[in-house]
């Protein structure tokens, strides 16, 4: 499996999409967001009205999420990953899936997502020490 900086610099070098991308298809993101989620849900062994019970998100939004007929925010997917119990490189791989940016350590709020994914703490506790640094809450709106 090529890296990232390697399909990278291969694009760069590349002078024909059409063939750099017939190359490179067995490395580019396939599965569709609620796929790769459901796919997530049976390899774990998880219940999905659990997880969404766990995310804090609404009912009716978790299940919109997961049959894709609602597109999520970067927060929301985080906190359907930190319901689902991944670890940061699952969670920075979902938020690639979805085409979001990936938690990034320069970030004090996002640190602070990464410290309490790392620590396995709850939607409610991240949002917690989010809230006592002066930052957005996962589930502001």
């Amino acid at each position: 499996m090529k890296s990232t900086n390697e399909l990278m610099d291969e694009l760069m070098r590349s002078h024909n999409i059409g063939e750099y991308l017939k190359l490179n298809s067995d490395h580019m993101i396939s599965d569709e967001l609620p796929t790769y989620l459901t796919n997530i849900l049976k390899k774990k062994g998880l219940v999905k009205s659990a997880v969404i019970k766990r995310s804090e998100l609404s009912e009716v939004m978790g299940y919109q999420i997961f049959s894709g007929t609602r597109n999520p925010s970067r927060d929301s997917l985080i906190c359907v990953c930190v319901a689902m119990e991944l670890d940061i490189d699952e969670t920075q791989e979902i938020l690639k899936v979805a085409l979001f940016a990936p938690l990034y350590p320069k970030s004090k709020r996002d640190c602070i997502i990464i410290n309490g994914i790392s620590n396995k703490k709850s939607v409610a506790e991240i949002n917690e020490t989010l809230y006592d640094n002066d930052e957005d809450t996962l589930n502001k709106n």
